[in-house]
């Protein structure tokens, strides 16, 4: 076999949800991993007035890329920005740009998707199912196409306790489904969903494990990965340590109990906290699309799937997250901070409650009281209350465990370390 960076060589990549948070660390890790990569095409939609090459311009500023740009100092010249809406029919693609596409791509990321977890259905549904349909059947039309990597989440298949790398069927039709929801008005959707999620916690896992599902009903000859990460945290060596670009989910939770806004949370001890670093997630990444890439030919048509989680390997539990969270933040307090950091995490809901009230409601309506007071603006109110949401969010996440069979993974690895290539890639 050839090496990741001899095969990404001379290979034109298309990317989905290359702004998001993984997509830009794909983005890095392939342009200066794979320094032979021909051209990578990703798909941006006009934002807020901003044209994609503007955005993508502004993208590769920020600090993330100084490692790349030291190194190839012209690497933005194999960036090619394409005006697409993924929410659009055939992805608003102009018919010159879907040739070039069909012509052109050998490698396909397709790791766009809205991650609000409690998203409308009807919008989960078109950002999640339909737009992965409609990249499938771009992907169908590309000429020289050797991969289709589908980036899903390790939750997709939450209604079960052991999660194999394979593709679940879900409850529904899909296709029934979508049928249904282009004449069902928002409220009757609304009133529908709790039904037809069923025991999942949220429209996210729900859209998340259909176009999954989606993937392997209609890639036919498509030679398919799936990549299904846990919950995706700051980067652990590359480009460097500690990078990420938002606080949201378990990031903006630790940054609150920094400032001693969050004192107390619901969370079960002895859960997993399956964090995983976004860098060993586009590692994986890559190298999946490297083996199915290069296997093509000798491995049988199947479709890859591959747990990229932590908690087999490496358990870490939520009391101990609790427990790293006051000694960093005590050690190394926060400026500005709200209070002395304590977070408590509590399993049960009605003794959170309780500290809720206690330690975050009233503080927050006495300090906004001593904000009025002082002619300033009162916002610690409203502060806490993003904050009790975001947590309600994550609530089920963090209050179960799950067991994930990696074996795809661990194969994975075992091929690198027979190609010598563990180093070059984690």
């Amino acid at each position: 076999m050839v090496t990741i960076p001899e095969y990404y060589e001379g290979k034109n990549v298309l990317i989905t949800g290359a702004t998001g948070f993984m997509g830009k660390v794909l983005l890095e890790k392939l342009l200066r991993s794979c320094p032979g990569i021909k051209a990578a095409y990703v798909l941006v939609r006009h934002k807020a007035g901003h044209a994609p090459q503007a955005r993508i311009a502004d993208m590769i500023n920020c600090r993330l890329f100084d490692r790349v740009r030291d190194e190839q100092p012209d690497f933005a010249e194999k960036i090619v920005a394409v005006n697409s809406d993924l929410t659009l029919p055939e992805l608003d693609l102009s018919t010159e740009d879907q040739e070039t596409l069909a012509d052109c791509i050998n490698v396909v990321f397709h790791c766009a998707a809205t991650i609000r977890f409690n998203e409308p259905l009807k919008d989960a549904m078109q950002l999640n199912v339909l737009a992965t349909q409609k990249m499938v059947a771009l992907a169908h039309r590309m000429k020289h196409l050797e991969v289709f990597l589908h980036v899903s989440t390790a939750y997709a298949n939450c209604d079960r306790t052991l999660i194999e790398e394979v593709v679940y069927p879900p409850p529904v039709d899909y296709k029934k489904l979508i049928d249904s929801l282009e004449w069902m008005d928002e409220k009757l959707v609304s009133a529908m969903t709790p039904g037809l999620i069923g025991k999942r916690p949220n429209t996210y896992t729900y859209t998340k494990a259909m176009a999954e599902y989606l993937v392997q009903q209609e890639c036919g000859n498509l030679n398919v990965a799936i990549i299904r990460p846990s919950i995706v945290g700051a980067s652990w060596k590359e480009p460097f340590p500690g990078w990420i670009d938002n606080f949201n989910g378990p990031s903006g939770i630790f940054i609150a109990a920094g400032k001693g806004i969050l004192r107390t949370m619901r969370a079960s001890n002895n859960a997993v906290a399956d964090l995983v670093p976004v860098d060993v997630v586009i590692n994986t990444t890559l190298a999946a699309a490297w083996y199915s890439g290069s296997q093509r030919h000798t491995r049988p048509k199947s479709i890859l799937v591959y747990n990229c989680t932590t908690g087999g390997i490496n358990p870490f539990h939520w009391g101990e997250v609790e427990y790293c969270i006051n000694m960093t933040f005590k050690t190394n307090p926060l400026e500005q901070a709200f209070r002395r950091p304590n977070v408590n995490l509590r399993s049960n809901p009605f003794t959170n409650q309780y500290w809720t009230t206690v330690s975050h409601t009233l503080p927050a309506l006495l300090y906004d009281v001593y904000l009025r007071a002082t002619g300033q603006k009162p916002r610690m109110m409203k502060t806490i209350t993003r904050l009790h949401k975001a947590m309600m969010v994550l609530e089920y996440f963090t209050s179960h465990s799950w067991v994930w069979n990696t074996d795809n993974v661990t194969m994975l690895m075992n091929q690198m370390v027979s190609q010598k290539q563990v180093s070059r890639v984690y």
